[in-house]
């Protein structure tokens, strides 16, 4: 089976009990929102595979879940570290001036003088809880905040994000 385009929505912490269970860190604003999908496709790098969903429930700032056919806790911390993923297509619509980061990846980045600073390569995540959009050039790497006041605008149409930030920087 091929690997339909996956957004990444969180990562297995570790197994959760002993039937089989798993702790995931939810990269999703609602911690009980991967709960939704019926199955999940679980990996890392290119090395993914669809689980069927059995059951979940929220768990402080965590989901907790069993996934069809995993019974015990040593088939559970087969799991740990790996990220939780769901197809692009099974995502509802964004709103207006919202993306999907796996959306932007890609996206040729230029600032307000019209200097290429790059193309998305990806985002990490930061304590200050903004996403960080990570730009790879021939230049090599460059950090980004993803907020507001640096980022002006966003044209997926053009596949373009233009930005307030100097070359230099």
């Amino acid at each position: 089976m091929a690997v339909p385009k996956l957004i990444v929505m969180g990562r297995v912490i570790a197994p959760f009990g002993v039937k089989g269970w798993i702790k995931i860190e939810p990269f999703t604003e609602a911690a009980d929102s991967l709960g939704q999908f019926p199955s999940w496709w679980i990996g890392r790098g290119e090395d993914w595979r669809e689980f069927q969903l059995a059951e979940s429930a929220r768990h402080g700032s965590a989901l907790v879940a069993r996934l069809a056919g995993c019974e015990d806790r040593d088939a559970a911390a087969k799991f740990r570290g790996t990220e939780v993923a769901v197809p692009r297509e099974a995502l509802p619509p964004s709103g207006e001036d919202e993306f999907y980061q796996a959306d932007l990846i890609g996206m040729e980045v230029r600032n307000l003088e019209d200097e290429r600073l790059g193309s998305v390569a990806g985002f990490l995540r930061s304590g200050a809880h903004h996403p960080v959009m990570r730009l790879a050039s021939d230049e090599g790497e460059r950090l980004l905040p993803f907020i507001p006041s640096v980022v002006k605008l966003v044209d997926t149409e053009a596949g373009r994000i233009l930005v307030d930030w100097g070359k230099d920087w």
